[in-house]
């Protein structure tokens, strides 16, 4: 269960949040995107620009945010990609917590800078952003393969057993809208397909690490000043070919998906070899990734995004698991 269904009390959260900033107590607050997280444009009267960040409760405990930020840091630091900068609050501190009368349990809170651009128009040719895309996925992980990371370094995990396991992190996918027996008979093949060719696959460094695990063009801002990737808040350990799949969240069916996948193959070969064992895994990702989207849906049908979704996703879900299972042998 998402935020969504109680948002009033979340605002006024957010908006008493502020003051743990040195922000300007005149400035505005606007709710920007409803998703895992509640994210606010801040602007103060002078025009200032800055997002807040107020984390979905239970999602991520206050060292895993800290996990995050500090790989922010270091793709900065390193100049591997430009990243926005998060702003520390009065106490010295990037993650900040509050509560109040309505919200008792609290909520963990982020603010970083505001970054200007436009995503990429998805209606348009995708062909150079997803080069793009390419070459940033590359640049994230040739930095994972060799960044010393803090121990204990707590991110979520986006294997198998994430999810189809006992505890999936974004639940059942049986539960999603219109999965029906005829369509839950083919995703139950194909969940034990991917689970038997993903085993086989391994979690060797050079295929599973540290990952974005939601680089979608979405979240890729475009400027006269340059390209920035946001919204890590998934980033965690998954298989490095995870995060094409990712790229085409929601559109696995559109017919450009091939030339979508050689544009982006061809920006991360620009900037890393890719082992063709890793490429041959690209649709198992794929499929992985879909199956993970349709439990998303079924456990946040109080958002808007998910709603819109819903209607027609568990069946063409089940066609693109059709599709697979012929092309893909055990």
């Amino acid at each position: 269960m998402s935020d969504a269904a109680n948002l009033s009390p979340l605002h006024a959260l957010a908006r008493q949040a502020l003051n743990l900033w040195e922000v300007d107590p005149a400035c505005d607050i606007s709710l920007l995107n409803i998703a895992e997280n509640l994210t606010y444009l801040v602007t103060t009267p002078k025009g200032r620009k800055t997002v807040l960040r107020l984390h979905r409760a239970g999602y991520h405990s206050r060292h895993a945010i800290e996990c995050e930020l500090a790989w922010l840091d270091a793709l900065k630091q390193d100049q591997v990609i430009e990243v926005p900068r998060t702003i520390t609050g009065r106490n010295g501190t990037a993650v900040q917590w509050a509560n109040s009368q309505d919200v008792p349990e609290g909520r963990y809170f982020v603010l970083c800078d505001f970054i200007d651009g436009q995503a990429p128009d998805e209606t348009q040719d995708l062909s150079q952003g997803f080069e793009e895309l390419g070459q940033i996925a590359a640049r994230c992980h040739e930095h994972a393969l060799h960044w010393q990371r803090p121990e204990p370094f707590e991110r979520l995990i986006w294997d198998a057993d994430a999810v189809f396991g006992n505890a999936p992190t974004w639940g059942n996918w049986r539960d999603a809208p219109e999965v029906d027996a005829r369509i839950s008979a083919v995703l139950s093949q194909l969940e034990q397909r991917l689970i038997t060719r993903l085993e086989r696959f391994g979690k060797t460094p050079d295929r599973y690490n540290l990952i974005h695990a939601d680089m979608r063009l979405a979240n890729l801002l475009v400027s006269p000043s340059g390209t920035r990737l946001i919204d890590f808040d998934d980033c965690g350990f998954g298989w490095l070919m995870y995060d094409f799949a990712a790229a085409i969240s929601f559109i696995e069916d559109d017919p450009r998906v091939p030339d979508l996948k050689a544009a982006w193959l061809r920006g991360y070969r620009s900037v890393r070899k890719l082992d063709p064992v890793q490429e041959a895994e690209i649709d198992t990702m794929v499929m992985l990734r879909r199956m993970a989207l349709l439990a998303w849906i079924g456990s946040h049908m109080d958002a808007p995004e998910p709603q819109a979704l819903a209607p027609g996703f568990a069946a063409t879900t089940a066609r693109l698991a059709d599709a697979y299972l012929k092309e893909q042998s055990l």
